[in-house]
């Protein structure tokens, strides 16, 4: 008895990875994510360990453990695997409120963002 097995989300040679409640916009996300979208992996990591945007060490992350579950957990070539997709979404915004002059007060909008990172094994052609 029991629950069926879940179906695979991604095709056999590819493997993922998702990051939620990361702090900053979807919008500055998205210009990390951009940075690494088909590119190599090993070449992706060196461009997030240098870049100087703040995103960027919580993208690794992800992309590195993209890269774990493909090597653990399906088999798959570390050395030919190519960021296949980088996707970036809203997750919930906090809201806050700071005093202003005259007894107002102003929103203060504090948002969050995940990101889906795809790998996927590419053949090496000679």
């Amino acid at each position: 008895m029991g629950q069926s097995k879940n179906p695979r989300r991604v095709a056999e040679n590819e493997a993922l990875a998702v990051g939620r409640m990361l702090r900053g916009s979807p919008h500055k996300l998205n210009l990390v994510a951009e940075l690494i979208r088909g590119k190599q992996v090993e070449r992706a990591l060196n461009d997030l360990t240098f870049s100087k945007k703040r995103m960027s060490n919580d993208v690794k992350k992800v992309l590195e453990s993209a890269i774990a579950n493909a090597e653990n957990n399906h088999d798959l070539d570390v050395d030919s695997l190519v960021v296949a997709e980088a996707s970036v979404g809203k997750s919930l915004t906090m809201k806050r409120f700071r005093a202003r002059a005259r007894g107002r007060g102003a929103r203060i909008l504090k948002p969050f963002s995940q990101i889906r990172i795809v790998v996927r094994e590419i053949e090496e052609t000679a």
